[in-house]
Formats: C-alpha cells, sequence, structure tokens
C-alpha cells in the first residue's frame, strides 16, 4: 500500500531534512511537533502540526501533544481489517503509513557531570516510546524508523516500487523494541541508582553463534557479541579460512590478541597455550619474532593459537607450513603467505584484523568492565588496563638501564598469565626479547618458578648450547644466560623463598610489585644476595 501519511518528531536530526523532503517529493503529508517541525518548516518543507491535525493543543510545556487517539488509532488500525477501517472513517482519521522517531537524549543526560535527577526525569521520553511502540506493533502496516541511516532505504523502496516492503518494515519494527527495551533499561538503572541507592547491571549480547562445542566436547557452547565494541578484539576478526570455532578458541584467540596488543609497534609474536603465553617474543622482522616465540616452549606451541602484530608474510608463514596451529591472528595476510596457509590444512583457522595495525589508546578502550558469571551471582570489575603505577627501584644494587626494557617487556609477559605467575624473559638478541620460562597457574609462587619458569628455561638453554657448541662448560653457560634473564612475578613474595631460589639459579633481575607485609624482608634478602628488584605498585593476578 502506497503511504500517505507520515509523523516526523527526533531529537537527533541528522538527516531528518532531507527525509522530509523525500517524502514531500512523493505527495506523502507530514505531520511533526516541535523543534522538528521548525527545522521542516525553515526548509521549505510542508508540514501540519500534530496541533492542528488533532485540534487539540500542546499541553503542560509540550508534555501532552501526540497523546492523542487521532494519532494512536492512525497507527494501529489494522489495514485488513474492515472494522477496524470503518471505525476510522466514522471518527475522520486518516491511517499514518511512517513513522520517524527517535527519542529524548536520556543517557546523553544523566552522563553529564552534576545533572539533577529532576532533570534526568525531564527526559524520559512518553510521547515517543509511546508512538514507536504503537507503530512497531502494527509492523504489517506502518515502516517506522528510529535511526537516520535507515531514511534512505525507505525512501529507496517506495521510489522503486510505491510501498515499504514486508521485510524491511518487520526488520525496523523489532529494531523498535530493541531501542526501546535499551531507553527502558537506562531509565530503570540510574533511577534505581539515584532513588534505591541500589547498582543494577544488564547485559546486552547479540547474535548467538553457535560454536562447535564448548570447553569439552559433551558441553553445548554459543558466542554472544557485544554491539558497538570497535577495538581490537577476537571478536571483530573476519576468518578467512578454517573450520567453525569452539568454546576454547575464543577463550585463547582473546588472550592471544590482548598480550600481543602490548607490543603493536615492533614485529611481536604471542603463542598462547590454554590462555597463557607459552611463546612471546620481538624481532626484528617478523619470522625472526616468530622463531624465538615459538621456540620458548615448543612443545607446547602445538596446537596453540597464535597473534602477531605485523602483516603476515610468506617467511613467516612457511615458518608455520609444518606445524600445528589452531588459529593463526593478523591484521592482514599477503596473498601468497594466505595460500600457503590455506594449503597447509583444511581445518587450520586464520583470522583477519586490520584494527590491530593502529594500536590502541587505552583511556578509549571500549568494554571498561569485565563480567564473570558464577552459580548463582555475576562478579563485575572493571579491566586491568594500567600497567605499573610506578618504577621504583628498592635495592642497595640498582637496576641496570640496559635491563629496562627487557624488564617491561617480562612484565607485560607476566601481567597476561594466570597466577602465581613467574616469567624469565632474555634478550635473545640485541632490542628483541623472547620469554624462556614460565610457570602459571601453580597454588604457589615457588613452584611456578622452581618446576616450571626455570625448568623450561634450562630446556631452551642447553638447546642454544647443543646448537652453539660454545667453548665453555655447559653449566657455566647455562647459568651465564640465567644471569641475563629478567624474572617478573604478577604479584608480591610473601616471603623471601622465591628470591633466594631465583638466586641459586644466577637470577639477577626481579621485578614485582611490592606491597607485602614482609616486604622489607624480601628486599634484605636481594641486597645480601646481590640482587637488584623494581617494584611497579601494581598487581596483575588472573585467575
Amino acid at each position: 500500500m502506497t503511504p500517505k501519511k507520515a509523523i516526523l518528531s527526533v531529537s537527533d536530526k541528522t538527516g531528518i531534512v532531507e527525509f522530509g523532503k523525500a517524502l514531500a517529493e512523493l505527495n506523502i503529508e507530514i505531520l511533526s511537533t516541535g523543534g522538528t517541525a521548525q527545522a521542516l518548516q525553515e526548509a521549505g518543507v510542508p508540514v501540519t502540526s500534530v496541533s492542528d491535525y488533532t485540534g487539540f493543543p500542546e499541553m503542560m510545556d509540550g508534555r501532552v501533544k501526540t497523546l492523542h487517539p487521532k494519532i494512536h488509532a492512525g497507527l494501529l488500525a489494522l489495514r485488513d481489517n474492515e472494522d477496524h477501517m470503518r471505525q476510522l472513517q466514522e471518527q475522520g482519521i486518516d491511517t499514518i503509513d511512517i513513522v520517524a522517531i527517535n527519542l529524548y537524549p536520556f543517557k546523553e543526560t544523566i552522563s553529564r557531570e552534576g545533572v539533577s535527577l529532576e532533570e534526568a526525569i525531564e527526559n524520559i521520553d512518553i510521547g515517543g516510546p509511546t508512538m514507536l511502540r504503537a507503530a512497531a506493533k502494527n509492523y504489517n502496516n506502518v515502516a517506522v524508523i528510529t535511526q537516520p541511516e535507515d531514511y534512505q532505504k525507505v525512501i529507496d523502496e517506495i521510489k522503486a516500487h510505491g510501498e515499504v516492503s514486508s521485510e524491511t518494515k518487520a526488520a525496523l519494527g523489532l529494531k523498535v523494541f530493541q531501542h526501546t527495551a535499551d531507553y527502558d533499561t537506562a531509565i530503570e538503572t540510574y533511577l534505581t541508582k539515584n532513588i534505591c541507592n541500589e547498582d543494577r547491571i544488564t547485559l546486552k549480547f547479540t547474535g548467538g553463534q553457535e560454536l562447535r562445542y564448548g570447553e569439552n566436547w559433551h558441553q553445548q557452547a554459543k558466542f554472544f557479541k557485544e554491539p558497538g565494541v570497535s577495538e581490537p578484539c577476537f571478536a571483530n576478526g573476519n576468518i578467512l579460512h578454517g573450520k567453525a570455532l569452539s568454546y576454547n578458541n575464543f577463550l585463547d584467540g582473546d588472550a592471544a590478541l590482548e598480550t600481543v596488543k602490548q607490543f603493536i609497534d615492533t614485529p611481536a609474536v604471542a603463542v598462547i597455550k590454554h590462555t597463557n603465553p607459552c611463546g612471546l617474543a620481538t624481532g626484528e622482522t617478523l619470522r625472526e619474532a616468530m622463531e624465538a616465540a615459538w621456540e620458548g616452549d615448543s612443545i607446547s606451541a602445538f596446537g596453540s593459537v597464535i597473534a602477531v602484530t605485523q602483516v603476515m608474510d610468506l617467511p613467516t608463514a612457511e615458518f608455520l607450513q609444518d606445524k600445528f596451529v589452531e588459529i593463526v591472528i593478523a591484521p592482514a595476510f599477503e596473498e601468497d603467505a594466505l595460500e600457503l596457509l590455506k594449503s597447509k590444512s583444511e581445518n587450520i583457522r586464520l583470522i583477519e584484523l586490520p584494527e590491530l595495525m593502529l594500536g590502541e589508546d587505552d583511556s578509549q578502550l571500549e568494554g571498561q568492565n569485565t563480567y564473570r558469571y558464577i552459580t548463582g551471582g555475576m562478579l563485575v570489575q572493571s579491566r586491568d588496563i594500567e600497567l605499573l603505577k610506578e618504577w621504583r627501584e628498592v635495592t642497595g644494587t640498582p637496576f641496570p638501564d640496559e635491563k629496562l626494557n627487557l624488564a617491561k617487556f617480562t612484565w607485560k609477559a607476566a601481567k597476561h598469565t594466570k597466577s602465581n605467575a613467574i616469567m624469565l624473559g632474555w634478550e635473545y638478541k640485541p632490542g628483541y626479547f623472547q620469554i624462556v620460562g614460565m610457570g602459571a597457574g601453580q597454588p604457589n609462587r615457588l613452584d611456578s618458578l622452581r618446576k616450571l619458569a626455570v625448568t623450561k628455561a634450562q630446556e631452551n638453554f642447553n638447546k642454544l648450547y647443543e646448537k652453539n657448541k660454545p667453548e665453555v662448560p655447559k653449566i657455566k653457560y647455562i647459568r651465564d644466560r640465567f644471569a641475563e634473564c629478567v624474572l617478573a612475578s604478577d604479584a608480591f613474595f610473601p616471603f623471601d623463598d622465591t628470591v633466594r631460589q631465583a638466586a641459586k639459579y644466577q637470577i639477577k633481575y626481579i621485578v614485582q610489585p611490592g606491597g607485602s607485609a614482609r616486604d622489607n624482608e624480601v628486599i634484605n634478602a636481594c641486597n645480601e644476595l646481590g640482587l637488584s628488584m623494581a617494584f611497579t605498585g601494581t598487581r596483575h593476578f588472573m585467575h
């Protein structure tokens, strides 16, 4: 049915004049109110005020203007219901076929500093949601628009077919209920806080993508996307190749990106296994960084998820050709590298994320909170964005300047490793760094060091010895390599035992948050053993 009458009443006037002109050119009568009517009239668009149409004046400073049977009967009448249409005719009411409304800016109002409760309440729209819901309930007959980007689609369809398609009207109607649900949620949350002093959260995620399985094969899983997040994240990746993703793939992909995003200004590679960086390195080239990251723990790298900071090139792809990898995430893939990795396996997932090259400003990260459901409740916390609050050298032996960049690299690695995290970083080439030992997820920090991080580093240094065949005893060679490492701990040392254990392996440089009741004992142990230690003032537990 060709539309004959429209009502336009918007707070956000983006595109409304152009839309009004297009409707007028199609001989569609326009009803409007307040500032919208004024904007249209000033642009030469013929407009009938709602008050003139209803014969009833606006009241109470505009609080009552569209709440009238001539408006709502025209919106709600079912065009194929003879009784409805007869009643309209008897009352001299026309159908309204197009509605363009967006609501008072409630969210924008309450986001302003110092806004009063009274001012917030004045920005609760009543007539707008009522018209929107009425029109959306009758979406088979009414095209209802809440977003300026939909104006042109409606115009194009009327020009092409004389009416708005049923599919478009249904989609627009659905948007209304999504829009009013968000609007009402914002009001409810604000008023609950300001009247009852109670915090409420309502989360919105969309999509419901079926995953291959959950954490285990017998578990079902879906992924729901958070709308509007544009920062580099696994959820926004473009899958170029490979089989469907599983629940664990999403967890590891997120961990890989969050780790590697800290090294965006250099070729860097994060190799992730069970959300921990079993391999992490920078390099002069991406291939070099890939080799160093892989060699950090080549056994654990089997079946890993890898994220890189640079465009995936052919030399780097060739390194991966004979290795089993679940996912490779890169800002882009050179064509020959993409084809090589595709030919490697039909199952490997290749994910492109162009935004990764742009880096990020931590002060503007979207999704400032993280959420974790536990049985019977939800935990909410702010994201762990801050890297360190200070750099305070606390031992008599100063932290050498030439170790500062390695210390920062190793500290970043610890930030993204499960507690109790102990990371050993090494400058394998001037200016480029590698994690050579990792301890994660242990009940105590001492075991993370002696049973995991040190053991892995010994394996790596032993391989280097066998490869280079230096003219020194193996034990001396390995101890000398340990002496070049920086140890980073995600949390403070509750006792001095970790320091003393580190010293047994000739580790000389330690970075940790500080803040223990026994900090002085730990510092004294470092001074006794000739170790350098710096405090960062920031803990990075990750459970």
